[in-house]
């Protein structure tokens, strides 16, 4: 009876498992799936679940007749600097707030996460005119600058709590050697941390490259749109291309999986570092 009970808690247990990854992955299973019908299929009643053969024709609309690959530039470039510079400046200053005594740090650390909360529509329209007036409309500066007030909250809050879980033995063992503050960071802090960092980078990388209210405001150029707002675009006045719009989406999001696969390890172990004590 007791093993009959176990069986059955474990095929529970399964289906619920399968019955979760099924409403996780049927969007984007339907957007492939919508990527390659037939515009007959398309817009048939009832709907074509499954085509009755792969159409590549939406994925040649999309980078043959329309510049997608320069959008891919533009939303790699600005992804990218900002990741970059967000990473940079917050392992100082999430070094400075972890390993350093001063006053005030947890007021820095409030100011820092109550700087995140404010949403982008409400500092969009100063945000504008400040950039106009500094001429940085339709520029990767000018949207790296804005990405990075709020992706940079969230990388000091994450690495400050790696930094903190790195014994401080190890530095005062440094500082008895002879070594700078600078120098225990780089030799020292930064290597041990680099699970924190990596997971950062790659959270950073995403939330700038799906970004949208920014590019959709600052960058109206088409050659300076990022992908997020030139798949916005790609509805006209009397045209609705689902088929190309899938399409399009699949090709931006495959390489994002295809990074979080490869390095699921190490973003796992960063995820799970801050939350151990010790």
């Amino acid at each position: 009876m007791r093993n009959k009970r176990v069986s059955i808690s474990g095929i529970m247990f399964y289906i619920m498992v399968i019955t979760v990854m099924v409403l996780i992955l049927f969007p984007f299973i339907w957007q492939i799936l919508t990527s390659i019908k037939s515009e007959s299929e398309l817009w048939s009643i009832p709907p074509v679940w499954i085509p009755k053969k792969i159409n590549l024709d939406h994925y040649y609309s999309v980078f043959i007749k329309r510049p997608f690959l320069t959008y891919i530039k533009n939303s790699f470039i600005v992804a990218l600097s900002t990741t970059v510079f967000s990473v940079f400046v917050a392992s100082f200053a999430a070094y400075a707030l972890a390993r350093l005594r001063f006053k005030g740090k947890n007021i820095i650390l409030s100011l820092v996460l109550a700087v995140s909360m404010f949403p982008g529509i409400a500092i969009v329209s100063p945000l504008y005119i400040f950039m106009m007036n500094i001429h940085l409309l339709n520029t990767y500066i000018g949207l790296i600058i804005p990405y990075t007030t709020f992706t940079l909250p969230l990388a000091i809050w994450n690495l400050t709590t790696f930094f903190k879980e790195i014994p401080f033995e190890l530095e005062e063992s440094a500082r008895v050697d002879g070594a700078t503050y600078m120098q225990t960071f780089i030799r020292i802090i930064f290597p041990l941390a680099a699970p924190g960092v990596f997971t950062t980078a790659i959270l950073s990388f995403i939330s700038a490259w799906n970004e949208f209210l920014f590019a959709l405001v600052f960058n109206t150029k088409d050659a300076m749109r990022t992908v997020p707002v030139a798949i916005a675009m790609f509805p006209g006045e009397h045209e609705l291309p689902w088929g190309d719009m899938a399409a399009a989406s699949v090709v931006v999001t495959i390489p994002l999986i295809i990074m979080v696969l490869i390095f699921q390890r190490r973003i796992i172990s960063g995820l799970t570092a801050g939350a151990i004590k010790g």
